[in-house]
């Protein structure tokens, strides 16, 4: 967990706008925030490296954040526990994703998807989203 200088006034998802498969997830995640507690911002826009300097580029091309209203910055595997905590229709996910010694499996997944999520959804429309 990275602590951040920003504090949000809404946790806010920190994803890469560029990339279709992700876009695809942060559509789902829209839909399941029906009290409208997140705010999401493509790790490209020149604002990000500003207000979350402690992230660097190279993991926010790595992971999708989280950071909270406390300025706790959550990657990958743990961002998505996080969310299932905060989301009500993801609390049946939330109870597998706790179980004890869990977490291993869930962030060699979270790292196993991203890393191939260009060959699971394909590439973007102008072809700004390939991974070096």
């Amino acid at each position: 967990m990275i602590t951040t200088q920003t504090k949000p006034d809404h946790d806010t998802v920190l994803f890469d706008g560029q990339c279709r498969f992700c876009r695809r997830q942060i559509a789902v995640l829209r839909w399941l925030d029906w009290w409208g507690r997140l705010r999401f911002t493509s790790s490209h826009e020149p604002s990000v490296s500003e207000t979350f300097p402690e992230i660097s580029p190279e993991e926010l091309q790595q992971q999708m954040f989280v950071v909270d209203r406390q300025g706790q910055a959550r990657g990958g595997a743990v961002a998505i526990r996080y969310l299932s905590r905060r989301l009500p229709p993801l609390w049946p996910l939330a109870l597998l994703l706790h179980i004890p010694g869990s977490l291993p499996l869930w962030n060699a997944l979270y790292a196993f998807i991203a890393k191939r999520r260009l060959l699971l959804a394909g590439r973007c429309d102008d072809n700004s989203c390939q991974l070096p």
